[in-house]
């Protein structure tokens, strides 16, 4: 395999399309297209889909994987040959509840280190992993302890939530005169694969009335908002809740603590700049997770 044709394979598959890599590159589609034939042909298999943004097959995953690898390594053996330090970027796979609360010292651990840019892509952490698969991240903060091929699991430590909404919404909440269970208040969710709300009701017996209203918000301070503003009921990290319900903008609609075990999974790869990352997201941890 040539390193020219592995480039090529990880431009198109961050660009999304032959068109936008070739922009990059500053040569034709055409030349795009014959590097990553070059590619499958020295592999003897397809590695890229021709959809629309491109996707790749499992062996390209696999060329994904390595050529990012092979890239980090080459940047952190040329900082040393050349006593320098390089903006080296980072990518990791993050939860919007993670990222709000308890990873935030990273950012600072990072930016104290120098040298490493840090690209964060965020998901639930149910679903995180399988950035991990692709090779589009170096590690990931998920929910998932068995570890992908290549990689190791470390675990991190249990993340609390409640349930909460605001007195407004809670006032509405009962058997009484105009009051309705919760299966039927108005639900809040951060991302389309959010089912922590689902789990409280399922731990009630209950599960979520087809006519409630159920708002998206993408957004880890937006939500919290919007639980102030009476806009529905959802769980938050007990960290980021207590404040609220201490001043009582918040209230606990139950006794309940959901508990999500979080893990670090990450490249098996003996490297620098994966090793700091590692040491700031277990140091972070440490303090933030139960």
């Amino acid at each position: 395999m040539i390193a020219r044709h592995l480039d090529t394979l990880l431009l198109v598959v961050d660009e999304g399309s032959f068109e936008a890599a070739a922009a990059r590159l500053g040569v034709s589609p055409s030349a795009v297209s014959q590097r990553i034939k070059a590619l499958e042909s020295d592999v003897g298999r397809v590695v890229v889909r021709r959809t629309t943004p491109v996707g790749v097959t499992d062996a390209g995953e696999v060329l994904v994987q390595a050529a990012r690898r092979m890239r980090l390594l080459e940047t952190e053996t040329d900082d040393r040959l050349h006593h320098r330090v390089s903006e080296r970027p980072v990518t990791v796979g993050i939860n919007a509840d993670s990222l709000g609360t308890w990873f935030r010292p990273v950012l600072r651990s990072v930016a104290a280190h120098g040298g490493i840019g840090l690209q964060l892509q965020v998901e639930d952490e149910q679903h995180s992993l399988e950035m991990l698969r692709r090779g589009d991240v170096m590690g990931v903060v998920t929910a998932e302890a068995d570890p992908v091929p290549g990689c190791v699991s470390e675990e991190l430590g249990v993340m609390r939530y409640w349930p909460v909404g605001s007195p407004e919404l809670a006032a509405t909440l009962g058997d009484g005169p105009g009051q309705v269970g919760l299966d039927r208040l108005p639900v809040l969710i951060i991302g389309s694969y959010d089912r922590m709300t689902d789990d409280v009701l399922a731990g009630r017996g209950l599960t979520g009335s087809a006519d409630r209203r159920v708002s998206r918000i993408p957004s880890f301070e937006g939500l919290n908002d919007a639980v102030v503003a009476g806009l529905g009921w959802t769980v938050v990290p007990v960290s980021a809740a207590d404040p609220y319900v201490r001043a009582g903008t918040m209230v606990r609609l139950g006794d309940e603590v959901g508990e999500v075990p979080l893990y670090w999974q990450r490249w098996r790869l003996e490297s620098d700049t994966l090793g700091a990352l590692t040491d700031a997201v277990h140091a972070a941890a440490a303090v933030g997770l139960d």
